[in-house]
């Protein structure tokens, strides 16, 4: 071992340097010349995951809101069935007393012809009970005189009326108004933060643009996964039993959120559902066509998308290429409204559409419950078919379509997407001493489905 002592400069101060052989490398080491063959392309192992667009592409439109919740209003039917009647054969001659459950009775007057949904046996209500509000008096409109023949009297179809010669008007009558409806909105956020020494480092990967810097693509993802939780929470939010400052810590009370009814619980409140035990749901005619009977009872539009899983899509591409021409359509133009009649707008849109019963089906598969890490991960929710038409206001008379996208705005200030960063001086965001920029993502929405009551879901 070689020892070097040397004097210090002005001073009577010494140094030692030690060459021991430990401290020695080879030149290969020393000099490490070669930079590792690095692919600075950032590879989308799953592809395109982002999930929004289902409620653009179906024609939802977005509209301002001013107030905490949205109200609209439905038209109820013109017509409806009189039930919950059970028979008293008391009587004799073909005459049959009905009690009714809820006061349903005045919905009918004396003078008025009813049918038995059951039977087809027609009626004159001889006496209606105002008073008590429960029961009325029914005759065989026939004239017979047995009652042998009078089985089922739980649902009753008001046909209409009649009356003799130089009798006064009724002075009973069918009230009718529209359905107010209403929906809070919801309140959505999500945040992402890099520190100041992290917002300067570069990567091996290039982010974007020719950007290394990672934290650029975290905060792209931070973002996208914030629209699609908005997305879902528009779809799958619920309304919950929040009262205002209960503090019972077992239910969503205890965060006093109000919660706001997605479009799969407007469905499964008011709309049709389709329950099937097996993955596919729908792989015959006779269940489609069972829908489609369901459709025309509930004045459904003759155009629908019909979004899908993949084995759903799959399953309804075997059935039509068993049952009808395996053609976009049947070729006519008309079959294509939602797309401007033009049938190449809806291939390139992802559309492939056929016809059955009168009605136009646009399939496209979902790419939401197609991700195992969403949707994807159970078979509960297999589809939905959505009206394609626009939906006229019950009590405005304005046509808007069957969804839409609410957001809180006025004079100018949107919360519909509000995005801002703050920190202390990094990334030049000085506005707190802390050695953060902390991006910041807001929104509050609500989901209007308009006649609920022709929109079908696809459960497994």
């Amino acid at each position: 071992m070689a020892t070097v002592t040397g004097a210090g400069i002005g001073n009577t101060n010494s140094f030692t340097a030690s060459t021991s052989p430990e401290k020695y490398t080879t030149i290969g080491q020393l000099l490490e010349h070669n930079a590792p063959d690095n692919r600075e392309l950032l590879v989308k192992t799953y592809g395109d995951q982002g999930i929004t667009g289902f409620l653009k592409l179906t024609g939802a439109i977005s509209s301002g809101g001013t107030a905490d919740q949205v109200q609209y209003w439905e038209e109820e039917r013109r017509h409806r069935l009189i039930g919950e009647g059970t028979t008293n054969y008391s009587g004799t001659g073909g005459t049959v007393t009905v009690t009714f459950a809820s006061n349903e009775v005045n919905n009918l007057s004396a003078q008025d012809v009813v049918m038995s949904a059951a039977t087809g046996e027609r009626f004159l209500v001889t006496a209606a009970n105002f008073q008590s509000g429960t029961g009325a008096t029914l005759t065989k409109l026939d004239g017979a005189t047995s009652n042998t023949d009078i089985t089922d009297l739980t649902d009753l179809i008001l046909l209409g009326n009649m009356y003799d010669q130089g009798t006064a008007q009724p002075t009973a009558f069918q009230e009718t108004s529209p359905t107010l409806r209403t929906n809070p909105y919801m309140i959505i956020k999500d945040t992402f933060s890099v520190n100041g020494s992290q917002a300067t480092n570069i990567g091996w990967v290039n982010v974007g643009n020719g950007d290394y810097r990672w934290f650029i693509h975290g905060e792209q993802e931070t973002r996208a996964r914030f629209m699609d939780k908005r997305e879902m929470m528009m779809l799958f939010a619920e309304i919950t039993n929040s009262a205002g400052g209960d503090a019972d810590l077992t239910d969503a009370d205890a965060l006093n959120v109000s919660g706001s009814e997605g479009y799969f619980a407007a469905i499964a409140n008011r709309g049709i559902t389709v329950n099937n035990a097996t993955a596919n749901p729908i792989d015959s005619f006779a269940e489609l066509d069972d829908i489609i009977i369901e459709l025309d009872k509930q004045g459904a539009p003759s155009e629908y998308a019909v979004y899908v899983n993949r084995a759903q899509d799959l399953a309804f591409d075997n059935m039509l290429a068993a049952g009808i021409s395996g053609g976009v359509t049947a070729g006519l133009a008309s079959q294509f409204g939602a797309f401007q009649n033009d049938a190449d707008l809806a291939v390139q849109l992802g559309f492939k559409s056929f016809t059955r019963g009168g009605y136009t089906f646009h399939k496209h598969d979902w790419k939401l419950l197609n991700d195992p890490t969403l949707l994807g991960a159970t078979n509960s929710f297999v589809g939905a078919m959505i009206p394609m038409s626009q939906v006229v206001d019950a009590r405005t008379g304005v046509a808007a379509p069957a969804l839409e996208m609410n957001y809180k705005e006025t004079n100018g200030y949107s919360r519909e997407m509000e995005h801002w960063v703050t920190g202390g001086g990094v990334l030049g965001f000085a506005t707190d001493g802390d050695d953060i920029a902390k991006f910041h993502y807001r929104s509050e929405i609500a989901l209007v489905t308009r006649a609920a009551n022709q929109h079908v879901a696809i459960r497994g």
